[in-house]
C-alpha cells in the first residue's frame, strides 16, 4: 500500500507499507519526484529486489563482521585465511554502506591492491570481495552485487619452476637423512607440504604400492574426496620408504631425527637450508615446486591430462591444463613407468658412481 499527500507547508509526503507491515516515508518538494520514487520503491517490491532502507545503511564493515561469523562453521585455516582477507577489505570500505560501493570503486580498488600485493593476492582479495558481496545480494541486504567480470583484476598465471631429475636427487642427497623421504614424497607421490608432514604409515600399502593421503598437518581431514585419491607407486619407491621407515620409526612417514612426526615448517625450512647446494635451483625453490617435477615428468612420459589430473589431485581438468598445458608433449605410458624411470636413473647412477 503507497500514497501521496501534500502537507500544510506544501511538501510533498510519500509512504509506503513493506511485507512487514512497517511503513516508510520520504519528502519532496514536487510531487513528480515524489511519485517517481513511490513507482520505483513499488517496482522493486514487485520485482523481488525491494531491500529495507534501514538495512540498506548497513556498512561494508558490519556486514563482514556477520558475513565472517556464518563462515566460521568451515575449517580453521579456511576461516583464517578469509579473516585476513576481511581485514584488509574493512580497511579499505570499512564505513561505506554496502549499497553505496559502485563497479568503479570496486575497479579502483583492485588498482590498489595491485600496488600492495602480488597479483595472485590481489585475486584472492578481490574473490573474497565478490564472495561477500553475492551473499549479501542472496540475503537481501544489497540489490545487486558491484562485482563483475568487468570489476575483475587479471588472475594470476602460474609458471612453476620445474626442476631437473638431477636437481631432485641433488636436493634429495644434500637433505637431513631424516628428511629424504619428505623429497621423495614430494617428487614421485605428489603430496603437498602438509600432506607429507601427516602421511601416516597406515595410508602406505608398501605390497600393492598405493599411497592415500587421509589428512594434513596436524590431523585435519583433507578438504574433498578427489584429494584422498590413492596414488600408485612402483616398487623401487616403496622399497625407498619402507627402508626408512624401518631406520627411523614412528607413525608417520616423515619424521624427526628421533622418530617423532616432523612438520611442514621444518621440511620447509630444511629445503630453505639447502637448495642453495643444489646448481640451478632459484632461491625461491620450496617443496611445492616437487609437484610441478611431477608434473612433468608424467607429462612429458606422455600421459593424458585426465591421467594427471589425478595423479596430482586436482579438483578439476581445467587446473591442470591452466598449470601445465604448456609442457604436453604426444606419447602414453603408464604413470607408474614414468616414476621407475627416474628411479632405475638414480639406482644406474649410483652404481657407475660405486664402479669408478
Amino acid at each position: 500500500m503507497a500514497n501521496i499527500e501534500k502537507r500544510p507547508d506544501g511538501v510533498w509526503r510519500a509512504r509506503y507499507y513493506d511485507a512487514a507491515g512497517r511503513q516508510h516515508a520520504r519528502h519532496f518538494r514536487r510531487k513528480v519526484d515524489a511519485k517517481s520514487w513511490i513507482d520505483e520503491v513499488t517496482a522493486s517490491i514487485v520485482t523481488g529486489n525491494y531491500v529495507d532502507p534501514k538495512v540498506a545503511r548497513t556498512t561494508v564493515s558490519d556486514w563482514c563482521d556477520s558475513w565472517l561469523v556464518g563462515y566460521g562453521t568451515r575449517r580453521k585455516s579456511t576461516v583464517r585465511q578469509a579473516a585476513v582477507h576481511v581485514k584488509v577489505i574493512k580497511a579499505d570500505f570499512g564505513s561505506t554502506p554496502l549499497s553505496a560501493v559502485k563497479p568503479s570503486d570496486v575497479k579502483a580498488w583492485t588498482v590498489t591492491l595491485g600496488e600492495r600485493y602480488a597479483p595472485s593476492t590481489t585475486y584472492a582479495m578481490y574473490r573474497r570481495f565478490a564472495q561477500i558481496m553475492s551473499d549479501a545480494v542472496h540475503d537481501g541486504i544489497l540489490q545487486k552485487s558491484p562485482c563483475s567480470r568487468r570489476t575483475s583484476p587479471p588472475q594470476a598465471r602460474q609458471r612453476p619452476h620445474v626442476a631437473t631429475t638431477e636437481q631432485v636427487w641433488a636436493l634429495h642427497d644434500v637433505m637431513p637423512a631424516h628428511l629424504r623421504v619428505a623429497i621423495l614424497l614430494g617428487a614421485f607421490v605428489g603430496l603437498r607440504v602438509s600432506e607429507a608432514a601427516a602421511l601416516r604409515v597406515q595410508d602406505v600399502d608398501y605390497m600393492r604400492g598405493v599411497v592415500t593421503p587421509q589428512i594434513q598437518y596436524p590431523d585435519v581431514p583433507l578438504k574433498s574426496e578427489m584429494s584422498m585419491t590413492a596414488v600408485p607407486m612402483p616398487s623401487e619407491l616403496a622399497l625407498l620408504l619402507s627402508a626408512n621407515h624401518a631406520m627411523y620409526g614412528g607413525t608417520t612417514v616423515v619424521t624427526a631425527e628421533d622418530g617423532r612426526a616432523t612438520t611442514p615448517y621444518a621440511i620447509e625450512r630444511a629445503i630453505r637450508a639447502k637448495r642453495g647446494q643444489v646448481p640451478g635451483l632459484p632461491e625461491g625453490f620450496r617443496f611445492h615446486d616437487l609437484r610441478h617435477y611431477l608434473a612433468s615428468l608424467l607429462i612429458a612420459s606422455g600421459l593424458d591430462v585426465k591421467v594427471v589430473q589425478t595423479r596430482l589431485r586436482h579438483a578439476t581438468a581445467t587446473t591442470t591444463l591452466n598449470t601445465y598445458g604448456h609442457l604436453w608433449p604426444d606419447a602414453d605410458e603408464s604413470s607408474r613407468a614414468a616414476v621407475a624411470v627416474a628411479l632405475n636413473a638414480r639406482e644406474d647412477s649410483s652404481r657407475t658412481a660405486a664402479g669408478v
